[in-house]
């Protein structure tokens, strides 16, 4: 992971934004800073909470959780910087795409945002990759909402 340097840093907002700032990881700085391993902590802890959610535990198809679960990880390798596994293998994520057949409303946005975010506290990621994954999840979970 690069260093904090002017470049890269940012005022943190709020009343100390004089005297903190907070380092910014590029996307595809993500993958140099948390490896393969970093990855797995982070999908591994978030497929583990899907059983036990009431509301997304009815949209992953129990008898493919761990194909679920690969593809994400494959998927967010790719997109942060690692290798191109996803691609080779699937092709475009095409994401709004492959999530249609699935009711995807915000309350189901909500419970996937909730559980990612424990999971990045699970995985032991840096302060500075939560940040940047978080801001990509924000986004991405929006996106793919498709019933209201």
């Amino acid at each position: 992971m690069p260093p904090c340097t002017a470049q890269n840093c940012a005022p943190k907002k709020g009343a100390d934004a004089r005297r903190i700032k907070i380092c910014i990881v590029d996307d595809q700085d993500v993958f140099a800073a948390i490896g393969e391993e970093g990855f797995e902590r982070l999908v591994a802890a978030s497929y583990r909470q899907v059983p036990g959610d009431e509301v997304l535990s009815q949209l992953y198809p129990k008898d493919d959780l761990a194909g679920a679960e690969q593809r994400l990880r494959d998927f967010l390798i790719f997109r942060f910087g690692g290798p191109p596994r996803y691609i080779e293998q699937r092709g475009h994520p095409r994401l709004r795409m492959r999530h249609a057949p699935f009711a995807v409303d915000s309350t189901a946005r909500d419970h996937w945002m909730l559980l990612m975010g424990r999971a990045m506290e699970e995985a032991g990621l840096p302060d500075e990759v939560k940040q940047t994954l978080a801001a990509y999840f924000e986004s991405s979970a929006a996106a793919m909402i498709n019933r209201q």
